[in-house]
């Protein structure tokens, strides 16, 4: 695993090949057989000191069972890391992977669910009014940036469904809807996808195996 430094002759790591770095990262994770290549901290510290160039983006939840670095096996320097309760996008949030595809060519932005997603639960909770109903102003805002997608599954599945139904799939459509922000919400990140082969894709974390899946956009 390289060194990649911002502003330096490195060429730029293609999307298709960020995510298979991803897949074959997550592999090792789950298999319990981490890269030796993944330099200790101690090692990576100065060599990143005057930049950066991480070859992927990952827009995940901050739940503490999720280190995005961890389940792909990733160092310092790998990955461009956002997160926040539910995965879900905000201006600052889009905003801040703007900065990391203009900034250092990376051109993967991934967006990761995972199961039993804490934000999620809450939104199915209010919708379908079996919460206890204390929410503060701002986790009220992370539940209606969450309410279309999960409104959507409630449409088509019925109210009644097993909330462990409702749950997954209203995770994975939060997801999807994330993307599609991304995607749609911000001119440069659609033109770099329209002209400079950046993508965008989903994906969703499972807490009981350790192994990702990447929805269909990917």
């Amino acid at each position: 695993m390289g060194t990649r430094i911002a502003g330096s002759a490195l060429p730029v790591v293609s999307a298709d090949q960020a995510l298979q770095r991803l897949i074959e990262g997550n592999r090792r994770f789950a298999r319990n057989l981490p890269s030796e290549s993944v330099a200790p901290a101690q090692q990576a510290r100065a060599a990143f000191a005057e930049g950066q160039r991480p070859f992927a983006i990952t827009l995940s939840c901050s739940d503490s069972r999720v280190p995005a670095e961890l389940i792909f096996d990733q160092g310092i320097g790998d990955l461009f890391v956002i997160r926040v309760a539910g995965n879900v996008v905000a201006p600052s949030l889009i905003g801040s992977v703007e900065f990391a595809a203009a900034a250092f060519g990376t051109r993967l932005a991934v967006v990761m669910g995972h199961s039993h997603c804490g934000a999620i639960r809450a939104t199915l909770d209010e919708l379908r009014q079996e919460g206890d109903g204390v929410l503060t102003d701002n986790i009220r805002d992370i539940v209606e940036r969450c309410r279309a997608p999960v409104e959507t599954v409630l449409s088509v599945a019925g109210r009644q469904a097993p909330r462990d139904f409702l749950l997954r799939e209203a995770v994975r459509a939060n997801v999807r809807n994330s993307c599609d922000h991304l995607r749609h919400g911000s001119r440069l990140l659609e033109r770099l996808c329209a002209e400079e082969g950046m993508r965008i894709v989903g994906a969703e974390y499972a807490l009981e195996t350790g192994e990702v899946t990447f929805l269909d956009d990917a």
